[in-house]
């Protein structure tokens, strides 16, 4: 039985800003691309506009990209590929669109923004986001911003919460339909955004603290938080946030089961979900590209998850968070 999927996160479009490629219909040195997201059965694809970090910028000079012209060229990227291959691949804008989408045979866009510093503190600016197309915005990436503090090993910056900036903009994400995302966040800001979103929220490339002690994974606590709000976790397929050793460079479906059994088992069947962060990962792959994506839903399916719990998994709990929050 072939299973369509949702994945929740992805660094294609800055590979393909790297790579100096007009869209990302075909990127053979990618890990993702439009024609193997084809040949994988996916049902719809987050293409993150991932911010270069700041701390980059003493390295490059002056060739580190300015936030205003870079955001322009990924979305360009985004739009070029919308564009010519529409035959293909369609935008999401609204809860509705995945489904007439599907209904056509086309595999579903969906643009997000990691690392909210780009909103540079201004509700005006997170409203031309919504306008351009972004749906999703992850609040921090690794460093401090105007939504909040990043995880981190320092356990004042872990425990710090939302700005106050932050409180009011993820007020502002609901009411405009825009998914708020808390990969990456503090402890603290998740536990603020746990207590002020009045609509499901994600962290759409997260694992389990509890089988790695990753501080970007999630405590089982956060979890039944997560699952009690509606939102969901998508299992990230990098190495380093699937294994107990930071040693262990290889990413191997049975990790990634692991992960998702837990999260049920935590959060509840409608929390757990994809989140593979193709492309901004390194290590050896088992399933590396959206291609493979079929032989992980085997290996679960042979591997006592039911055929309830995979389409859960598998793009069901995204969708009904698309329809709630969009």
């Amino acid at each position: 039985m072939n299973v369509p999927y949702i994945d929740m996160h992805c660094d294609t479009l800055m590979q393909a800003w790297l790579k100096r490629k007009k869209d990302i219909y075909t990127l053979p040195k990618a890990m993702v691309d439009v024609q193997r997201l084809k040949q994988g059965g996916c049902m719809a694809q987050f293409f993150a506009i991932f911010m270069p970090p700041i701390k980059l910028k003493k390295y490059m000079g002056p060739f580190f990209p300015k936030d205003g012209p870079y955001i322009r060229k990924l979305h360009t990227i985004f739009q070029n590929t919308l564009k010519d291959h529409g035959d293909v691949l369609a935008p999401v804008f609204t809860g509705k669109d995945l489904e007439q989408n599907a209904a056509q045979g086309k595999i579903s866009a969906l643009l997000t923004l990691e690392d909210g510093r780009a909103v540079n503190g201004s509700l005006e600016r997170l409203e031309e986001f919504y306008t351009m197309g972004v749906r999703l915005i992850s609040l921090t990436w690794n460093q401090p911003n105007c939504f909040g503090s990043p995880n981190s090993d320092n356990p004042q910056v872990m425990n710090t919460g939302l700005t106050p900036f932050g409180r009011q903009a993820v007020e502002r994400m609901t009411q405009l339909g825009m998914i708020v995302d808390v990969s990456h966040l503090s402890d603290g800001g998740f536990w603020d955004v746990a207590q002020i979103s009045s609509k499901p929220f994600v962290a759409s490339h997260s694992n389990c603290r509890e089988l790695c002690p990753h501080r970007r994974n999630l405590t089982d606590d956060m979890l039944k938080a997560l699952g009690e709000k509606g939102g969901v976790a998508g299992v990230n397929f990098g190495p380093e946030f699937l294994n107990q050793s930071p040693e262990d460079k290889n990413s191997t479906n049975e990790r990634i089961a692991v992960h998702l059994r837990h999260i049920i088992q935590k959060g509840g069947l409608e929390c757990a979900a994809f989140g593979s962060d193709f492309d901004g990962i390194k290590g050896s792959f088992e399933t590396g590209s959206p291609k493979e994506m079929p032989r992980l839903i085997s290996y679960l399916e042979s591997h006592g998850f039911t055929w309830e719990e995979i389409e859960h998994i598998a793009y069901k709990n995204v969708q009904r968070v698309l329809k709630e929050c969009l």
